[in-house]
């Protein structure tokens, strides 16, 4: 195989100088994980790495387009589409584009302190199940912005977003069904499901029957099932959701706290306000003042006293 260092049409590629990752590893942010090298290949035909000693940082590969290959550790990884792979610093290894349809990549080397955070995804092929929730833009829109603002300069600022980028970016890689949940609603998965007709019926009053019911299982097994996978009861997260809301409408809306309480199911203000600052260890009041808008303060102080007036409750 031909083997080139570069010459890619439309590749890209930024070094950080020795200087600067000094004092990305000294700096209580950076330190926890940074990035020296980045780049993208794109059509990286003849591409091809080899390092006996491997190398001071750890790589990461990511697959967009094309095909290629990883040796590590006397065992080939094959890398396709939406495929990547962390070689680990100070391993050997040789990597390169497959010749009748080389890979496009995405790339960079790292180093940190809390590496052993990724551990579970250093050295083995990453493959997530292709899906239409993938996120894959997203993704490749977080690489933009890492690349962007080191292209822009070695500003602590810079630096330190980078960091917490980088950090964002592996976990969407370990935490593929996290990553993915804001554009799924697992109806097909009786917790998620539980969740969502809890979050739909925040306003009326549901029991554990109710919960139990929807789900398709006894009162029993829903309870059980439920807390082990949440390490909540049913009820006590459905709860917890509610003061939720309550602190939406607290902090965004002029509704009294006495409405609040009203249309959240809750018998009085008293019974409320106990339950919001059992869970929030303030009352309502305390987080309407400490939270709301600006612009909405004068108005909901003085609605605030007229709701203790009328209900003599201690908010």
């Amino acid at each position: 195989m031909e083997k080139i260092a570069e010459g890619f049409k439309g590749e890209k590629a930024i070094v950080t100088p020795y200087n600067i990752r000094n004092y990305q590893a000294e700096n209580p942010i950076c330190k926890q994980m940074f990035i020296t090298h980045i780049g993208y290949y794109p059509h990286a035909k003849y591409h091809y790495r080899e390092r006996p000693s491997g190398c001071n940082e750890n790589i990461f590969i990511y697959c967009s387009d094309g095909r290629g290959w990883i040796r590590y550790r006397d065992a080939i990884y094959n890398l396709s589409r939406h495929r990547a792979f962390i070689i680990p610093a100070h391993e050997a290894h040789s990597y390169g584009a497959e010749s009748g349809d080389p890979w496009s990549i995405y790339w960079f080397h790292f180093r940190g302190e809390n590496l052993f955070m990724f551990s579970s995804i250093i050295g083995q092929l990453i493959h997530p199940e292709e899906s239409d929730k993938s996120r894959y833009d997203d993704r490749f829109t977080l690489f933009e912005e890492m690349y962007q603002n080191l292209a822009m300069g070695y500003s602590p600022e810079n630096l330190e977003y980078v960091s917490f980028c980088l950090l964002y970016f592996l976990s969407s890689l370990k935490y593929v069904n996290q990553f993915r949940e804001i554009k799924k609603a697992q109806q097909t998965d009786v917790i998620q499901k539980s969740i969502m007709f809890m979050k739909d019926n925040l306003e009326t009053r549901i029991s554990l029957d109710d919960l139990a019911r929807n789900a398709g299982y006894s009162v029993s097994h829903f309870g059980a099932f439920f807390t082990h996978k949440t390490s909540y009861a049913p009820m006590v997260y459905y709860n917890q959701l509610k003061i939720q809301r309550a602190c939406s409408y607290l902090q965004f809306s002029d509704m009294k706290i006495k409405e609040i309480a009203f249309r959240l199911g809750y018998y009085d203000p008293y019974h409320f306000s106990k339950a919001f600052k059992q869970e929030m260890e303030i009352t309502p009041k305390e987080y309407r003042r400490r939270y709301a808008s600006a612009n909405h303060e004068a108005g909901i102080k003085n609605q605030d006293l007229l709701t203790d007036r009328n209900t003599g409750s201690d908010n």
